[in-house]
């Protein structure tokens, strides 16, 4: 029999490859494209230049009021690293985009260094950063890093990416630090903290242990924490004096329809509400690419479900996850991921608004990439190499498809 001999490996190599510059040159595009006066972060980082924690100039939905004053709720620390910028450039500064890119970057490096150290050869390591870069929602939260909440989320992934880094090679106090500013970007990280304890444990030593080094390295892993911790409280109530209060119960939703229906959230029913359960469990694993058609025949694109898309639909790759075994820091890491994945289904909106991602899962989906480069990218290549070619494609379609609803 005849049979056309072709290597089945290499040709995914390159239409990832083709996907993969085609999506790098979209978010370009968009940094290019770029304009002032779009991110609150540079709001806050000129309120702070001028000796102020409220923010006049914020500018998008999320802003609250609070005694007559307007205020940038989310945690400071993109606005700190935006401050040289702003300084010099001012409130209208326009280069997030080109930052998230370079944050984005490092942290791609970073995965490329763990999935090496982990045992990955070159190629493996390199479709584990493709997975990372171009079929999760890193990718989406880099194409908008102009948004206060994808630029806080790609800043956050840096750090938390570096707090497992640094954690893997027993470096604590470093880890600590790290997962302290990814705290200050995205609150809920900081459960991670137990995860980079037992990442940093050899194999002979006791998960819980009374020795005096066993709390010498819980303690260089706490103590930057707690200083987060408690800056982010003194923060706090500076701002509204109460340490505990954050400022999102402040939201003011106005405008149009889209911002009304969270507004009408928070009023009604809370920040959290196991009300929010079913709808951000179906968006969360089994909600597809939501298309609309309208028009007498239904034949006219209408747009995409800015609700976006289960992560199982648009990084099908992690369920290769489910093979890797089973020792201790990763029931530990997939622990605190499924606490803070419990926490997100709970909270008023899923990561609205987001288009072929659910952003939200960046919290947690770290855990699932160590887990990946443990074994599972190696000894089920072809199996992953297709499912994050499929979520590249995904992601490709996505893209173009909104390109589309824009013009």
């Amino acid at each position: 029999m005849f049979a056309i001999k072709f290597d089945r490996m290499f040709i995914l190599a390159v239409v990832a490859a083709i996907g993969a510059v085609a999506l790098t040159a979209l978010i370009l595009l968009n940094a290019i494209g770029e304009t002032g006066g779009r991110n609150s972060y540079a709001a806050l980082a000129h309120s702070f230049l001028q000796g102020q924690l409220d923010s006049p100039l914020c500018n998008d939905a999320d802003c609250a009021t609070h005694e007559g004053k307007t205020w940038v709720i989310f945690p400071p620390a993109p606005a700190v690293l935006a401050l040289p910028f702003v300084a010099v450039l001012g409130p209208d500064f326009s280069g997030f985009i080109p930052l998230g890119m370079v944050m984005s970057g490092l942290t791609l490096f970073l995965w490329w260094r763990l999935g090496r150290a982990l045992g990955l050869d070159q190629t493996n390591a390199a479709w584990l950063v493709a997975a990372i870069a171009f079929a999760t929602p890193l990718y989406y939260v880099t194409l908008r890093a102009d948004g206060v909440w994808f630029f806080a989320q790609a800043m956050g992934t840096l750090f938390v990416t570096l707090a497992i880094h640094e954690a893997a090679y027993g470096r604590l106090f470093r880890a600590g630090l790290a997962l302290g500013v990814a705290f200050l970007c995205r609150q809920m990280l900081i459960l991670l903290a137990p995860f980079l304890f037992v990442l940093a444990l050899r194999d002979h030593e006791k998960l819980i242990s009374f020795g005096m080094d066993h709390i010498k390295r819980a303690l260089a892993l706490a103590l930057p924490l707690l200083a987060a911790i408690t800056l982010y409280c003194l923060y706090n109530w500076a701002r509204f004096g109460d340490p505990f209060d954050t400022g999102y119960a402040y939201i003011v939703a106005a405008g149009d329809e889209n911002v009304n229906f969270i507004g009408q959230r928070i009023q009604d029913i809370g920040l959290f509400s196991t009300q929010y359960l079913p709808f951000n469990l179906l968006y969360l694993l089994f909600e597809g690419l939501n298309v609309s058609f309208s028009g007498d025949y239904l034949t006219e694109f209408a747009g995409l479900s800015p609700f976006g898309t289960s992560v199982l639909a648009a990084s099908p790759f992690i369920l290769l996850a489910w093979f890797v075994p089973l020792h201790r820091q990763m029931v530990v890491g997939l622990l605190c991921a499924a606490v803070i994945c419990g926490i997100t289904l709970l909270y008023h909106n899923n990561g609205f608004s987001q288009y072929g991602v659910q952003r939200f899962t960046l919290d947690w989906l770290p855990v699932i990439f160590f887990a990946l480069a443990l074994g599972p990218v190696r000894e089920y290549a072809g199996p992953f190499r297709i499912l994050v070619l499929y979520g590249i494609a995904l992601n490709a379609v996505s893209m173009g498809l909104l390109a589309v609803s824009q013009i």
